[in-house]
Parts: C-alpha cells; structure tokens; sequence
C-alpha cells in the first residue's frame, strides 16, 4: 500500500506542481490555448490557483516524506480534491462537457487522501 500511495501521490504532485507553476508564472495570452476558462477569470484568482495547486503538490510530499506532520497529507489530497470539484463546476457552467481531466484527477486525489490514510 505504501509503495502505491508514493507512486500516486508522486504523479499527482508532478501534475499539480507543472499546471500550478504555469498559472502562477504566465501571462493571459500564454494560458489561453490551454485554459479558455482564463478569459472570464480575474488574473489574482487564476494565480490564487496556482499557488493553491502548488501547495497541494508540496503537501502530498513534503510531510510524509519529512515525518512532520504527515496528516497535511490527507489534508492536501482532499484541497484537491475540492479544487476539482470547483473545476468541473466551472467547466460545466461555461457549457465545456470536457472534464474527463477534472473527474480523472478528482478520483486520483481521493485515492491518494484513502492510500495515505491506510500507512500514516
């Protein structure tokens, strides 16, 4: 159990950490082909995001790997969870059905807040 939680957390925190890094660091026009929901957002809110993501994919991470407080774990992989459930929300009043992305991620993050509950 503990080697698929590290390998599921570990892809999850690579994910987050790239598309948070991204909203974090790029410019509107640099979003916009991957991100058309950038056009109707406040670029502080899209930046909130990223950092939020950001610090989901540290605290996947971080506190198990250190021993200090490895309940943030649990913590985080809900956060995110959370964030998916926004996502998919904003995604579907925007009227784009395409959220197998949002879902995908949504039941990794849950995987991972029940894998890191089994061993911590």
């Amino acid at each position: 159990m503990k080697t698929a939680h590290w390998i599921i957390a570990g892809l999850l925190a690579l994910f987050y950490l790239y598309g948070g890094g991204v909203k974090v660091i790029r410019s509107r026009e640099r979003l916009r082909p991957m991100m058309e929901w950038v056009d109707t957002t406040p670029m502080p809110v899209v930046r909130a995001i990223g950092v939020l993501e950001v610090l989901g994919a540290m605290g996947l991470v971080l506190p198990p790997l250190t021993g200090v407080a490895p309940w943030l774990a649990v913590a985080a992989a809900v956060g995110l969870v959370l964030l998916q459930i926004g996502a998919s929300r904003v995604h579907l009043r925007r009227g784009d059905r395409q959220i197998a992305l949002n879902l995908a991620l949504l039941l990794t993050a849950a995987v991972t807040a029940w894998t890191a509950t089994a061993w911590t």
